[in-house]
C-alpha cells in the first residue's frame, strides 16, 4: 500500500491529468486480471465495505457503525487484511470489536467461520474479485465525489464509474450534500441503495473550545476534519497534514510540540493518528473521537437484514 498525498489535479480534468492518461491503462489491465478468477463463497455472511475513490471515504468508520447496529443480533467479527502501514485501523477495529487479521482475507474468513461467527465485516476489499461477498457497500466522500473520474494514476479512482452495477449499497460520508454524485452514482446502477452519514463529536466536553489549537492529522480526507473541527466552533489557529497512513517519527512529533508552545496552541488530532503514537508521545495531544451518524438508520439496518 502506498502512502500518498492526493494530487491537486485529481480534483478536475486538466492538462497534466489528460497527458498521463494513457497510463490508466496499466489500472484498466489489472483490474481485468482480478476478474479472470472465479469467485469463492463462504459458509459465513459477508458484508464487504470499501471504496473505488482511493482514501478518505470512511469506510472504516461504516464499517465499525455497521459491527454496532448488528453485534446484538449476531456474532460479527472484523477482518483487515495485514498491510503494515494501515496499523491505525487495525488498533481502532480491535477496540470496538472483535478482529482477525491475515495476509489474505480468505485465510481469515475460515478463522470466522471456525470461530462460530456469524458476519465477517470485510474493512476494505471490493476490488478483490475472487471472493463471493453477501453485500457489498461502496464508500464515497461528498466533498470529493468522483473527482476528475478518471482511473489511477490520472485520477483517484480504482475502477471506473460503471463498476458500480456490482455494489449493493453507496454511502456518502460528509458534510456537503452532493447531489450531482448521487445522480451519477444512479445513471451507473439504477437499482443501489444510497445512504448518507456525516460524524459526529462524541468527546466534545473534553475540550475547552476557548484556546487555540493546532490540528495535524495523516489521513485520506484532511478537510473533512479540519470542516468537522470548525462546524463544532474549535479554533484552528495552524494546520499541519501529513500523507495517508503516515508513521510518525518522534521529530515530527518533537516539531509539533515545539511549534504549539511557541504558539501557546493545543494540540488535536484524530483519534487513527493517536493510535499511532506511543504512550510517550501522546503527552499533550488530544484526539477528537467521533462516531458515524447515519441518515435513515433504520432503513439502512433494514435493508442490511433483508439481503442478509
Amino acid at each position: 500500500m502506498i502512502k500518498i498525498i492526493k494530487p491537486n489535479f485529481w480534483d478536475k480534468k486538466n492538462f497534466f491529468s489528460f497527458l498521463i492518461l494513457p497510463f490508466t491503462l496499466i489500472t484498466k489491465l489489472v483490474n481485468i486480471f482480478k476478474k479472470l478468477n472465479a469467485q469463492e463463497s463462504f459458509s459465513i455472511k459477508t458484508i464487504c465495505i470499501g471504496n473505488i475513490y482511493i482514501g478518505g471515504t470512511g469506510k472504516t468508520s461504516l464499517t465499525i457503525k455497521i459491527n454496532k447496529l448488528l453485534k446484538d443480533k449476531f456474532k460479527t467479527v472484523f477482518i483487515k487484511k495485514n498491510y503494515p502501514n494501515q496499523i491505525d485501523e487495525i488498533n481502532l477495529l480491535k477496540k470496538k470489536g472483535n478482529l482477525l487479521v491475515e495476509n489474505e482475507r480468505k485465510k481469515s474468513l475460515i478463522r470466522a467461520i471456525n470461530k462460530k461467527n456469524d458476519i465477517a465485516l470485510l474493512d476494505d476489499g471490493l476490488q478483490q474479485k475472487n471472493i463471493k461477498y453477501d453485500i457489498k457497500i461502496v464508500c464515497f466522500n461528498s466533498e470529493y465525489g468522483l473527482g476528475n473520474e478518471f482511473l489511477i494514476p490520472a485520477g483517484p479512482l480504482r475502477e471506473s464509474l460503471k463498476e458500480l452495477k456490482n455494489y449493493d449499497i453507496a454511502f456518502i460520508n460528509g458534510e456537503k450534500k452532493n447531489r450531482v454524485l448521487q445522480k451519477k452514482i444512479k445513471s451507473a446502477n439504477t437499482g443501489i441503495k444510497i445512504f448518507e452519514g456525516k460524524y459526529k463529536p462524541i468527546n466534545l466536553s473534553e475540550f475547552n473550545l476557548n484556546k487555540k489549537y493546532l490540528m495535524f492529522c495523516g489521513i485520506g480526507n484532511p478537510k473533512e476534519f479540519f470542516k468537522t473541527l470548525k462546524k463544532y466552533k474549535f479554533k484552528i489557529e495552524q494546520k499541519v497534514i501529513y500523507p495517508d497512513h503516515y508513521k510518525f517519527k518522534s521529530k515530527d512529533i518533537n516539531e509539533l510540540k515545539k511549534i504549539a508552545t511557541t504558539k501557546k496552541l493545543s494540540l488535536i488530532t484524530t483519534e487513527k493518528d493517536y493510535l499511532r503514537l506511543n504512550i510517550r508521545e501522546r503527552h499533550n495531544i488530544k484526539f477528537l473521537k467521533v462516531e458515524l451518524n447515519i441518515f435513515q438508520e433504520n432503513k439502512f439496518k433494514n435493508i442490511l437484514l433483508e439481503i442478509l
